[in-house]
């Protein structure tokens, strides 16, 4: 498949961006908005820039890990699962046409101005244009889209000329009352406009042709943000300035009043102009965007096959267009405008708390997929934010927006039920998440479906995708270990039998066929190579294999099963947590997997020859010592036994546990030692002894704070303060 051109640059993207914001949210809102709170107006725009930060950064990374997915709905589905992905999939359908919807309401009350039409015709006139607009788009009229650029110049300059003459002539006296419905009407006004921003993530669709994505989408993102509210704030300010409040406060068509207020009938009337132009634009783009979420859907088996046809001669798809203008044409005649921006907001407020859901999903379970070249600053703290600030606007909203939110929910999982539950493709969380983030209808699937790649040629004779059923050590690799023959040979020092097995494993999303990644890899055959002259250095029979698979930590549970390895060893970064909502793969496998787990923290030590084994004092000791021994045999290293015990322990508690531990010590070869430290600061008191050891070596770690309750982001602080490599071991009773 022909890669996508990266040839967007950073000012055209900011460009993008900026038109993906420009149209209601200034042309219609502001007056209702100011309605709600008075001359604080321009606040709640900040405000809501404010809570919508969180989702600019959040969509950032993602587009920047999956630059050629289909946006929102994709994110949602791979970290949530087919059924949050249809229900995604209505709320950004419902909140692009309603959106639309609000845009071509506006545009009616603009064309009455050059039009001399009566108010009440106006609705009527915005589902004439919307059935242009239909056509327009299943005709495929690329043309349409080349002007947007242009249009949003002409705004931009026609909001600057109104700034520029508006703000002169502020008057403090209609800045006063500044909070007419007191502090919950201007909370609940950010929740109001809170749609005007909702086109700043638009862009990230595109980020597989932008240039250097990973600087140029995020920075884009947060410049065009930074514009878009000075736009907004100072538009707003200028005309609650210039406005009387009670005519403001009625008015949809606010920038065609100012303009006429400040430069009298034909600037009005130009005004008016481009008041219609821009937002029948934003509305044609807002059909375009909506139309393809159900096709989408429709193409992943989340709706019925007859919505995902497109036209034979205009390859558009002419069903979800008809569908989506029909639904609008139906917003615009019963609804009123106030619903309808509520409506709009609520449902892309409810989008981008699960963008940022996704974020933390994604990160938390170390889906080895999941590689984004830019990553949210501040993490997990700006994502948590956006979460709770978009559940706070979401009360702030009211009852009616909450009830269809739930509706969409009993739709969406009505749907899934009817259509999607048979969809092979399953969503991070499913994996990975505890019971109280999975209060869904997921049920555990039985095994997973793994691709062996084939030999990758003749001379490598282990490559032949049969396990050994006899090893007793079982190393996944999965591509991010410091080095992975330390890691074999680590294994290999611990094994009780003959043989290791060594399993490459790459992780692919669900969307991607298994068949097409098992294709020669020359990485496989390079660490197959390495792999296989350690095995002959040590004189030990290690098998490698390379599988491909969708869901790594139920192939690593396989795995062990089929071999019935006494232990799974693998590669770790330090945190190997569970949290109460969501637990990474090594958390997952603690508490699935029957043999015993070894997790190996390397920190560059190429020579063992002194190896630490602290331990709680009695717990497990002998298990502990056992395995300690044999890593120093393998190494010929010696081993001594810390113990940290509390300042206050009696001198003769110590001497027991002195002479207890020299008793196990008795039973192992290996030149050994015990050593007990007096610390109420444990953590530092093994970092310091760390530093003359090479290898340091743990039982379970640390309790977690309450972050890493939640989400799993402790890291374990013994092994993160370890001055010398780490071997933290979970084993059986």
């Amino acid at each position: 498949m022909k890669k996508l051109e990266r040839s967007l640059s950073l000012t055209a993207v900011i460009a993008i961006s900026i038109g993906g914001m420009l149209g209601s949210g200034i042309f219609v809102l502001p007056g209702l908005a100011a309605a709600k709170t008075g001359s604080s107006v321009w606040l709640a725009y900040l405000l809501a820039a404010v809570c919508i930060l969180p989702a600019a950064l959040s969509k950032s990374e993602l587009a920047t890990a999956m630059p050629s997915s289909g946006g929102t709905y994709v994110y949602i589905e791979r970290a949530f699962g087919p059924l949050f992905g249809t229900i995604a999939g209505i709320g950004l359908w419902l909140s692009l046409l309603l959106k639309s919807a609000f845009a071509l309401v506006g545009f009616g009350a603009y064309l009455s101005i050059l039009a001399n039409i009566e108010l009440g015709l106006t609705k009527y006139i915005a589902v004439f244009f919307l059935v242009l607009i239909l056509f327009l788009n299943i005709l495929g009229v690329k043309k349409v889209g080349k002007v947007q650029l242009v249009i949003v110049t002409i705004s931009i300059v026609t909001l600057g000329l109104i700034l520029l003459f508006g703000l002169p002539n502020v008057k403090a006296s209609l800045l006063d009352p500044f909070l007419s419905e007191g502090k919950m009407g201007l909370f609940s006004t950010v929740a109001f406009v809170y749609i005007s921003y909702a086109g700043v993530t638009k862009v990230a669709a595109i980020a597989g042709e932008i240039k250097n994505p990973s600087r140029n989408l995020p920075l884009a993102m947060i410049l065009s943000l930074l514009i878009m509210t000075s736009i907004y704030v100072f538009m707003a300010f200028v005309l609650v300035g210039n406005i009387p409040l009670d005519s403001l406060s009625t008015d949809i068509k606010p920038i065609y009043t100012i303009a006429h207020m400040l430069g009298g009938t034909y600037i009005g009337y130009a005004a008016a102009m481009i008041g219609v132009i821009t937002l029948i634009s934003m509305a044609n783009s807002g059909v375009l965007a909506a139309s393809r979420f159900p096709f989408a859907m429709a193409i992943d088996k989340l709706l019925p096959d007859w919505m995902g046809k497109i036209h034979s001669k205009y390859l558009t798809p002419v069903v979800t267009i008809i569908m989506t203008c029909t639904v609008m044409a139906l917003v615009i005649l019963f609804l009123d405008v106030e619903k309808i921006a509520k409506l709009a907001s609520a449902f892309m407020v409810m989008m981008f708390i699960f963008v940022n859901a996704c974020v933390i999903v994604l990160r938390e379970t170390s889906a080895q997929w999941y590689r984004p070249p830019y990553r949210s600053p501040l993490y997990p703290f700006v994502q948590l934010f956006g979460i709770f600030s978009g559940v706070a606007l979401l009360i702030f909203l009211g009852l009616g927006p909450m009830l269809a939110i739930v509706a969409i929910f009993v739709l969406g999982a009505i749907i899934y039920l009817k259509f999607g539950k048979n969809a092979t493709r399953t969503g991070i969380l499913r994996k990975y998440g505890h019971r109280p983030a999975l209060y869904l209808f997921y049920k555990r699937k039985g095994q997973q479906e793994i691709t062996y790649r084939s030999n990758q040629n003749n001379e490598n004779k282990n490559l032949d995708g049969k396990l050994m059923s006899n090893a007793g050590v079982v190393v996944p690799l999965l591509g991010n270990e410091a080095s992975p023959e330390m890691l074999v040979e680590i294994a290999t020092a611990i094994n009780k039998r003959d043989t290791v097995q060594v399993v490459n494993i790459t992780e692919v999303p669900n969307q991607t066929f298994l068949d097409a990644m098992a294709e020669e890899n020359p990485k496989v055959v390079s660490l197959e190579r390495r792999i296989s002259r350690l095995a002959e250095a040590k004189e030990v029979a290690i098998d490698f294999e390379s599988a491909v698979t969708h869901e790594m930590s139920d192939t690593i549970h396989e795995l062990s099963n089929q071999t019935h390895c006494d232990w799974l060893v693998m590669g770790w970064n330090g945190r190997a947590h569970s949290g109460i909502l969501v637990s990474n793969p090594i958390g997952w496998l603690l508490t699935h997997i029957n043999s015993d787990f070894a997790l190996f923290k390397d920190d560059g030590v190429r020579h063992i020859g002194k190896v630490l084994l602290a331990l709680r004092p009695g717990r497990k000791d002998k298990n502990f010592i056992a395995v300690a021994d044999r890593i120093c045999h393998f190494y010929n290293a010696s081993l001594t036994l810390l113990h940290v015990v509390p300042e206050k322990t009696p001198d003769a508690e110590i001497t027991a546990m002195e002479e207890h531990a020299t008793t196990l010590l008795k039973k192992v070869d290996t030149k050994s030692k015990v050593v007990i430290e007096k610390d109420d600061d444990p953590i530092a008191t093994i970092s310091k002894k760390s530093a003359s050891f090479d290898l340091l070596i743990l039982g379970t770690p640390q309790k977690d704070n309450w972050i890493s309750v939640l989400f799993g982001t402790g890291k374990d602080r013994f092994t993160e303060q370890s001055a010398c490599s780490v071997l933290r071991l979970t084993m059986r009773d």
